[in-house]
């Protein structure tokens, strides 16, 4: 019982601060946190699509509201409201939590919970796992669970390799080992998920319910659900009320997005003055007497970010730093360092960012299918950072783009990311790193040689492009005003350009299957636009907000000369001046790529155009591209688009509907909640290879044991 008088002292030292709890709950605080937090979690709700927007818009529409009285409000429409996604996401997440049991004299013993963190890799606690021989004799069950019928489905059973990784921590509680791949050699992630694991705050605030699935006592998957909320945030552990059993132990502790905030790992015992254990009864508990005999008063998890930052400060090899990287970039691990201390985030991050909302998960291996070594991205060999002219301020002027190794791809071949809209206040090293991971993701899939962020350019025009729309006027509102406050509109003001905003609206809903309809008036049109986008958000689960951001974006880039000539002009100052180039771009990165074709420096190659989640398929846009229409560009050696059928912003594909000339598409399906991720497409082998080949210098040949790519040429 070290575990529990351990949790029954914390609980004791915190009585303070679980007393005033209380007493700004009596007095009507439904969440007693700091205002930075409040506000961490109101950015990261509405980030994440984690809260109805049009719910949150009726609820703070009626009053002026402060700053905190408007955090406040999100977190209250959170609590209480909850999308149907709600459902399918947490039974998403109950497939990457299992049984772990013990074969022990020919008798299989129940002995806790656990649940994948990355594809291979399970998380439960120590006391479960004190030492590696205890792991030799354990296996884990999936899906031990009953079916919708409720009958008993049958389990999936996976044995552990401590040998290739095992770590675990007696302060914290917790033990982290890989699990053994399946007899096809595929890890056990990839058949039922894994749980993306955030050192970043913004996950929970007091008063907020958790939910928790586990195996108590051994027993088939059960959940407790959301009549439990956080008391008390110590340091390293979080305390809450919830209805938990033994055998509990190790069971994810989510918020109501389904994000992991703490691994459960025991009760609170009530216990007297000497600090002595007591029953339920009163009366001093024995080792006898049993767990039920005890009178729990509260339940303790480890945080995640608490074992992230511990994980982070271990002398582990590059194999294992490895397996700690496919965990994803929330992580910290994901471009080869540790997690930093988390730093309150205050609610100014874009609404709709495109890039790096989510994780990616990154295989490492040890070789690939034909002999080549394949490596994670570690950073960047060389990172020159390309100064941009004068009439930027000096915040923009420094952040403009990022060039490659001088010898990468032999020196002649140069590789081109172009991101999307929604970039503004990120550092463009990051989000390179996570676009390479991504790339190496489909890489390694495709039996093809991973490369380094260092290899890549990577133009910047994020801070430009947010600081030209506001001196043009193009929006009234920036990007933090529209999150901080989430009534405002994220519609153009200036009426060309709002006209061309719901245009592509419209045109896209109706290409989506929206009836056709004919506004006579202005009123009329303004309801058309609002069908719209609520038609595009019920056939792609994407959110309202997010959508229109997008689009006005990209209506602004294309109708306001003077936001297209200083984004061009930013990117240009980046791009390779001669030999052949590779231009991977997303989204309205897209836009970008192909007016970006009339500019370039005549002694450079298009060997290849690559573009991912892109919107080039609407009328309303390619009329208005630079180029002149939907031809394929004559410096365009070859052409790849992919495409999701559930992203909004590829509603106009296959472009091979309206585009002309030689052109490879491939369809793909994302996770809805990274439907339009950059790096997701990236992770696609279909995708990967095409950009691969060319960077082998194996375009178009038949390669054995390559995977297959659907799509046409058109």
């Amino acid at each position: 019982m070290d575990n529990a008088q351990a949790a029954a002292e914390r609980y004791r030292r915190s009585t303070a601060e679980r007393d005033e709890v209380h007493r700004r709950q009596e007095q009507g605080e439904a969440f007693p946190d700091s205002p930075e937090l409040l506000a961490a979690r109101a950015a990261r709700l509405i980030q994440r699509q984690g809260v109805p927007v049009e719910a949150v818009m009726e609820a703070t529409r009626a009053t002026a509201l402060d700053r905190p009285s408007m955090h406040e409000r999100i977190l209250g429409v959170a609590k209480e409201l909850q999308a149907w996604s709600f459902l399918p996401r947490g039974a998403r997440a109950a497939r990457t939590v299992a049984r772990i049991s013990v074969s022990e004299n020919g008798r299989e013993l129940p002995i806790g919970t656990g649940f994948l963190v990355s594809p291979r890799l399970l998380l439960t606690n120590h006391h479960v796992f004190p030492r590696i021989g205890a792991v030799r004799q354990a296996f884990v069950e999936f899906d031990a669970q009953t079916t919708i019928d409720n009958t008993p489905e049958l389990a999936k059973r996976f044995t552990l390799d401590p040998d290739a990784f095992f770590v675990a921590d007696q302060d914290l509680d917790f033990a982290l080992v890989l699990v053994s791949a399946d007899v096809s050699g595929r890890p056990v992630g990839e058949t039922f998920g894994w749980n993306r694991l955030s050192v970043q705050l913004g996950k929970l605030v007091l008063g907020e319910p958790v939910n928790i699935i586990g195996h108590p006592s051994g027993r088939l998957k059960e959940i407790s659900i959301r009549e439990n909320r956080l008391e008390v945030r110590l340091d390293n552990f979080l305390q809450y009320q919830t209805d938990t059993e033994p055998g509990s132990s190790g069971s994810p502790v989510y918020n109501d997005q389904w994000e992991v905030t703490a691994l459960h790992h025991g009760g609170v015992p009530r216990t007297n003055d000497q600090g002595q254990i007591l029953r339920r009864d009163g009366q001093i508990w024995q080792s006898g007497d049993g767990d039920d005999a005890i009178d729990w008063v509260s339940n303790e998890g480890v945080r995640i970010s608490a074992i992230l930052k511990h994980l982070a400060t271990l002398p582990l090899d590059e194999t294992r730093k490895g397996f700690l990287a496919e965990m994803g970039p929330e992580s910290g691990f994901h471009d080869g360092v540790g997690p930093q201390p988390a730093v309150a985030e205050s609610v100014v991050a874009p609404a709709a960012a495109e890039s790096v909302t989510a994780p990616v998960a990154t295989r490492l291996v040890d070789g690939s299918s034909d002999g080549d070594s394949t490596r994670l991205a570690r950073g960047p060999s060389d990172e020159n950072t390309v100064r941009p002219g004068a009439g930027l301020s000096p915040a923009v002027a420094a952040r403009t783009g990022l060039t490659a190794n001088p010898m990468a791809f032999g020196g002649t071949l140069h590789l081109v990311f172009l991101h999307g809209r929604g970039q503004q206040r990120k550092a463009p090293e990051h989000l390179r790193r996570y676009w390479v991971a991504g790339l190496n993701c489909g890489l390694t899939r495709a039996g093809l040689p991973t490369i380094e962020p260092g290899d890549v350019y990577f133009p910047f025009y994020g801070d430009l492009l947010a600081e030209a729309m506001q001196t043009s006027r193009v929006v009234p509102h920036s990007h933090k005003e529209i999150v901080a406050d989430p009534t405002t509109a994220a519609t153009p003001i200036s009426g060309t350009t709002r006209r061309l905003y719901e245009q592509m609206i419209t045109e896209a809903a109706t290409r989506a299957g929206m009836p056709a309809a004919r506004p006579v008036t202005e009123e009329g049109l303004a309801d058309v636009v609002h069908q719209g986008l609520s038609w595009l958000a019920a056939v792609t689960d994407l959110d309202r907000l997010a959508i229109a951001a997008i689009f006005a974006d990209v209506a602004a880039y294309l109708d306001d000369r003077q936001v297209r000539e200083a984004t061009l002009d930013c990117v240009l100052q980046t791009m390779p001046h001669t030999g052949r180039v590779v231009l991977v771009s997303h989204s309205l990165g897209t836009v970008v790529a192909v007016d970006l074709l009339t500019r370039l420096d005549p002694k450079t190659d298009v060997e290849l155009l690559v573009t991912v989640g892109s919107p080039l398929g609407l009328d309303s846009i390619y009329r208005r591209l630079l180029t002149g229409g939907p031809e394929r560009p004559e410096r365009v050696a070859h052409w790849l688009n992919a495409w999701c059928p559930t992203d909004p912003v590829t509603i106009g594909c296959p472009l091979g509907d309206d585009w002309h000339g030689e052109l490879l598409e491939t369809s793909v399906t994302n996770p809805a909640e990274r439907v339009h991720n950059a790096e997701e497409y990236l992770t696609h082998p279909e995708v990967a290879s095409e950009i691969g080949d060319v960077l082998t210098g194996r375009k178009h040949q038949d390669l054995p044991g390559r995977p297959g790519r659907p799509g046409s040429v058109l």
